[in-house]
């Protein structure tokens, strides 16, 4: 971001680092460093920033939605799988309208190599 397509509100909208592609003998990319040290150091100070800047929104947003989230795993328990629908529902604290439940019954299989009897089946528990 920072280096490619200068996004750094202290660097401004400057490209640095010129990529040379060798596409003989696999595929080699290098970088060619057309900037000074002083600027390679304000490249780390910016993509640090915005690194941090982004961890911290990103544990505001799961902090601030922790409540769905639980009603999120808490569905997936007990439904293995949810849809669109059925995550809005949970995310606006609705309970989840569905008559089918999670249930580990065990189903039965025909065989063809066994003379097409009846072969029971326990689907697989996750963990």
């Amino acid at each position: 971001m920072v280096c490619e397509w200068g996004m750094s509100d202290e660097l401004g909208p400057l490209s640095f680092g010129r990529k040379e592609e060798q596409i003989f003998i696999g595929r080699e990319i290098s970088q060619h460093r057309d900037y000074s040290e002083q600027t390679a150091l304000t490249i780390d100070r910016e993509i640090r920033n915005i690194v941090d800047q982004n961890h911290k929104r990103a544990k505001q947003i799961v902090s601030d939605n922790i409540e769905a989230l639980k009603r999120i795993a808490e569905a997936l328990i007990e439904y293995e799988t949810i849809d669109g629908a059925e995550v809005d529902q949970l995310i606006r604290g609705e309970k989840i309208t569905r008559a089918e439940k999670k249930e580990a019954v065990s189903e039965t299989k025909k065989t063809p190599d066994e003379g097409g009897g009846e072969t029971p089946v326990t689907p697989p528990v996750l963990a």
